[in-house]
């Protein structure tokens, strides 16, 4: 039988909350009409995937100095949704409750990428043999 390995990033709860966030995204932008909302849609997509995808790219690097980066592109993604998320609510696009459950997840997910980005800035590079 097949043991499926785990990734250093799986583990993280800043990537677990920024898949849940990606997941709820997915979820409310399936119902935007496909005229003029349909952008907007793909571009919160996005924005969405990139989130955890910085996150575990930024895992695969192995000075603090480089995954700190990736742990901010991730940060700017993280905005970019919370804005266009903002623009879903105030054009009634979305429900207060869809519009808190993610901003909910997006206030979690900036303190743990912003704790991630310290401790990486930290970190001590390892030494090259």
């Amino acid at each position: 039988m097949f043991t499926r390995k785990i990734f250093s990033f799986e583990k993280l709860e800043a990537w677990k909350n920024a898949q849940s966030i990606a997941m709820k995204v997915f979820e409310i932008t399936a119902k935007y009409p496909d005229s003029y909302f349909s952008p907007m849609a793909n571009q919160m997509r996005r924005s969405a995937i990139s989130i955890s995808s910085n996150i575990a790219e930024g895992q695969g690097r192995f000075e603090g100095k480089e995954q700190s980066q990736f742990y901010k592109f991730a940060y700017s993604s993280l905005m970019e949704l919370l804005n266009q998320l903002i623009i879903s609510h105030e054009l009634n696009m979305i429900t207060i409750e869809e519009y808190d459950e993610i901003r909910n997840l997006i206030d979690k997910t900036s303190l743990q990428l912003n704790g991630l980005n310290r401790y990486t800035r930290t970190k001590i590079p390892q030494k090259k043999s």
